[in-house]
This record gives C-alpha cells, structure tokens and sequence, in this order.
C-alpha cells in the first residue's frame, strides 16, 4: 500500500471489531494507533475528515493524570463513541479505494504501455 499509515488503520480497524464495549474499543485503538498521525501526513481527500476525529477523539480537558482521548471518551455516549468508530473505517476504507484505483491506474499504464513498440525495433520494410 502506498500510504504509510494504512497499517496503523488496518489495526485500529481490528480492535474496532474486536470484543469489549466501544468506548472501550475506540479508545484503544485511538491510542495504540492514530492519535500519532500527523493530518498533513494523510493524503488531502482523508485530511478534514481525521483532523475532525482527532478533534472528537481530544476536546474534552483532561484531569486527574488520564490524556485527553481517554477524557473526550469517557464523556461520550455509546452513540458518539460508535460514531468516531464509523469514521475511523470511512477513513480507512476511502484509503483502500483511493490506493486500489492509483493500482489499476498503473497497471492500465503499464499494460498499455506494454503494447507500444518502440520506434528502433520496428523493421522497415521497403
């Protein structure tokens, strides 16, 4: 995959369908892998719509030692905290089709490109 972080959302996408309630699940997955991810490393069509989650996942102040994912989560609802969670697998899957279509992209260039001849190999015939 072309995108340096398809890895890190491919395992938050895991944890996101793994056991456990979704507060609990999200905020896992949040801190393990996305709360690192710089917006200016994500390709323009994905960057509003994580910094908008990274906003969700930190807005609340935190106290007592705990971060601020770990504060925004513990105020959300189930409804709010399943919401996040629908927009980490929106993200991860327009990254998926983003690469797949640069793939079928570059493997139409190189088919076509795989039929044109060039000019020195072609015999003249006169």
């Amino acid at each position: 995959m072309s995108d340096p972080h398809h890895d890190r959302f491919d395992a938050d996408v895991r944890i996101l369908a793994g056991d456990g309630n979704v507060k609990d699940r999200l905020l896992r997955a949040f801190e393990e892998n996305l709360s690192g991810i710089p917006d200016e490393e994500l390709p323009t069509s994905l960057k509003d719509e994580f910094t908008s989650l990274k906003s969700r996942m930190t807005c609340v102040e935190p106290h007592s030692g705990e971060g601020a994912i770990c504060a925004s989560v513990r105020k959300m609802s189930a409804k709010e905290a399943s919401s996040c969670a629908v927009s980490v697998v929106s993200i991860y899957g327009e990254m998926l089709r983003s690469t797949d279509a640069a793939q079928v992209v570059l493997a139409n260039v190189d088919e076509d490109e795989a039929d044109v001849v060039p000019p020195f190999l072609v015999k003249s015939v006169s």
